[in-house]
C-alpha cells in the first residue's frame, strides 16, 4: 500500500535547505511574501510545516535575491515562474 501522505519540512529543515534563518521565514511568512506554512499542533505548541512546493518557491526567492533583485520583487517572480501569478 502507498503512503499518499505529502513530504513536509519543518521551519529548521526549511531553512537549511533554502539557506535562509528560520526567523527570516517567520518574517517572509507574517508579511505576505511566502505561502503560510501548515501549523501541526502539539499541546500549546503550533509547529510549522512547510511543503516541498513550497520549499521551491523560497529557493526560488533566495535565488532571486542573491542575484540582487529585492525581497518584494523576488517573491512576485518566484510566485510568477510557479504558476501562481501575481497576488
Amino acid at each position: 500500500m502507498e503512503n499518499f501522505r505529502k513530504k513536509t519540512f519543518s521551519i529548521g529543515d526549511t531553512a537549511k535547505l533554502c539557506g535562509v534563518s528560520q526567523k527570516q521565514l517567520r518574517n517572509w511568512e507574517a508579511r505576505g511574501y511566502i505561502p503560510a506554512a501548515t501549523r501541526v499542533v502539539c499541546g500549546e505548541r503550533a509547529y510549522r510545516h512547510f511543503t516541498e512546493k513550497q520549499v521551491k518557491q523560497i529557493q526560488a526567492i533566495k535565488k532571486l535575491m542573491d542575484e540582487g533583485y529585492a525581497l518584494p520583487h523576488a517573491s512576485r517572480l518566484a510566485r510568477k515562474s510557479s504558476g501562481k501569478g501575481d497576488a
